[in-house]
């Protein structure tokens, strides 16, 4: 079992920054990919980015490549989702989440693939 707090959330001004943090806690940290979705209201959840174990490889939806930026510490057991120049159509509640499957770029968009989720934490963008 992996256990997953998101933090960091807020309302930011269409322009402005965030970050989120993901703690994890349980199982080896380093041992899952890790990745961030998100779920605006009334529609469904969907990708934001992803990582390798390792850190090495990256993976990011495309309305959000060039201004997010995921990267984790395996040493502190925490994932984070820099966010900058950020959207009205960002808004949404972003959750994290750990898969125990290979880094495979077929798949880990799809929420399905991973194991644990945390409860999630609201970011709002205001115009």
């Amino acid at each position: 079992q992996v256990q997953l707090v998101e933090s960091g959330g807020g309302s930011v001004q269409g322009g402005g920054s965030l970050r989120l943090s993901c703690a994890a806690s349980g199982r080896t940290f380093s041992n899952y990919i890790m990745g961030w979705f998100r779920q605006a209201p009334g529609k469904e959840r969907e990708f934001v980015a992803v990582i390798s174990w390792s850190g090495s490889s990256t993976g990011y939806q495309d309305s959000v490549r060039g201004r997010f930026t995921i990267s984790r510490d395996n040493a502190k057991n925490t994932l984070y989702l820099q966010m900058n120049s950020l959207k009205p159509e960002d808004t949404a509640v972003y959750y994290c989440a750990a898969s125990r499957r290979s880094y495979n770029s077929d798949i880990y968009y799809q929420a399905q693939t991973y194991d644990y989720w945390g409860q999630g934490t609201q970011v709002t963008v205001s115009s």
